[in-house]
C-alpha cells in the first residue's frame, strides 16, 4: 500500500467513530417524581405542571432526553413507603420529594439516589440534611417557610376577626414540623388575649367531630398549619369553616382560592420550577451535598372577600392594601 493510501484509510478510520457518536441518539436521562396529594387533585397537577415547565425551560423534555414517573399519596404514609420503593426500583438519576411524607420515605430506602424535595418546613429538625448550607448526603431542596410564619397567622386572624379569643389548630403529629409550628402560635397567643385548641387530623370523621365541637362557642376561629393529611382534607375543612362560621387563616394560596377567608404563604408554583433547576444541575454532575437548602423567595397574601361578607367581616383598608390579591 502507498503512503497516500495508507493515509487515507487511517484518517477515515479515525473519522467514523466520530461520525458515529454523532449519529447516536441524545441520552435518555430518568427523573422519580413522589408528589404529597393523590393524582386527581387540581393543585398537585399544577405542581407537576409548574416542575415540568421548568424543566422545558432547562432544555429538558419529556420522550426526548428525560423519562419521569410520578407517583402519587394521598397522606398514607404505607402508601408513601411502597411508592417510594417502586421509584427508586426504576434506578432514576434523581427523585423530586414532595412533603415531609415523601421525603422521610425516599430516605428510608435510598441513600443514594439523588433526592431534591419540596415543601418541606424543618428538614434540619426532622433529621433529613445535616445544615441548611451544607446538607451532607444525598438530599437537598426547598424548605417550605420558617417556623416564625406561624405567628404571622394568628396575627393576621386577630387583625381580620379581631373579636377572637379562641382559636383550634390542627396538629399532625407524624411530621416534624407540626409541633413546631404549634409552639410558635402558643408563645404568642396569650399576648393577643387567645386560648389555643389543638386537634388531630387522621381522618375525615375526627376533623369533622373536633371541628364542629370546638364551633359550638362563641368567639372562635381556625388556623390551619401545613401538613400533608391537612392538605388532604381542605375541601372538608373550608365546608366547615363556613358551615359554623369561623373565621380562618391558611398557609397556602390555594385554601383562600377554593373559598377559605385569608391566606399566607410561600408561592408554590415558584418553588416546583426553582426545584427544576436543582434537578437540572444534579443531571450535570453535581452532588446534592454540595447544594445548599433555599429558603422561599416569595410570599402571597390572599383575601377572599366572598368569604368575608358571608362571616359578617369587615376587612380593614390596612389589610386589603397589602393583599397580594383579593377574590370578590
Amino acid at each position: 500500500m502507498r503512503r497516500r493510501e495508507f493515509i487515507t484509510v487511517i484518517a477515515g478510520s479515525a473519522a467514523w467513530p466520530l461520525a458515529a457518536r454523532a449519529q447516536q441518539p441524545e441520552r435518555v436521562r430518568r427523573i422519580g417524581v413522589l408528589m404529597a396529594l393523590s393524582a386527581n387533585d387540581p393543585e398537585g397537577q399544577a405542581w407537576v405542571a409548574a416542575f415540568l415547565q421548568g424543566l422545558q425551560e432547562l432544555g429538558w423534555s419529556v420522550g426526548r432526553n428525560v423519562i419521569v414517573d410520578i407517583r402519587w399519596l394521598t397522606g398514607n404514609n404505607a402508601d408513601a413507603r411502597k411508592y417510594a420503593a417502586e421509584l427508586v426500583a426504576l434506578a432514576p438519576d434523581v427523585i423530586l420529594g414532595n412533603g415531609s411524607y415523601a421525603v422521610a420515605s425516599l430516605l428510608q430506602v435510598t441513600s443514594t439516589v439523588p433526592i431534591v424535595f419540596v415543601l418541606v418546613a424543618d428538614p434540619v429538625g426532622a433529621g433529613y440534611v445535616d445544615s441548611l448550607a451544607r446538607p451532607g448526603g444525598n438530599i437537598t431542596g426547598f424548605t417550605i417557610f420558617d417556623y416564625s410564619i406561624s405567628g404571622k397567622w394568628l396575627q393576621l386572624l386577630k387583625e381580620i376577626a379581631p373579636g377572637v379569643t379562641r382559636v383550634a389548630v390542627p396538629r399532625d403529629p407524624a411530621i416534624a414540623a407540626g409541633p413546631g409550628q404549634f409552639a410558635v402560635i402558643q408563645a404568642l397567643a396569650p399576648s393577643l388575649g387567645v386560648e389555643l385548641r389543638p386537634f388531630a387530623v387522621r381522618d375525615e370523621g375526627e376533623i369533622e367531630r373536633a371541628i364542629t365541637t370546638f364551633a359550638q362557642s362563641r368567639n372562635s376561629g381556625l388556623i390551619v398549619t401545613a401538613s400533608p393529611q391537612v392538605t388532604s382534607h381542605r375541601d372538608l375543612i373550608i365546608a366547615l369553616a363556613a358551615r359554623h362560621r369561623l373565621p380562618a387563616v391558611y398557609y397556602a394560596r390555594y385554601w383562600a382560592a377554593a373559598g377559605g377567608l385569608i391566606s399566607y404563604g410561600p408561592d408554590y408554583l415558584d418553588q416546583l420550577r426553582r426545584a427544576a433547576g436543582y434537578v437540572d444541575r444534579i443531571l450535570k454532575g453535581e452532588k446534592p451535598a454540595d447544594m445548599p437548602v433555599q429558603a422561599p423567595t416569595k410570599y402571597e397574601l390572599l383575601i377572599n372577600l366572598k368569604t368575608a361578607k358571608a362571616l359578617g367581616l369587615t376587612v380593614p383598608p390596612s389589610l386589603l392594601t397589602r393583599a397580594d390579591e383579593v377574590i370578590e
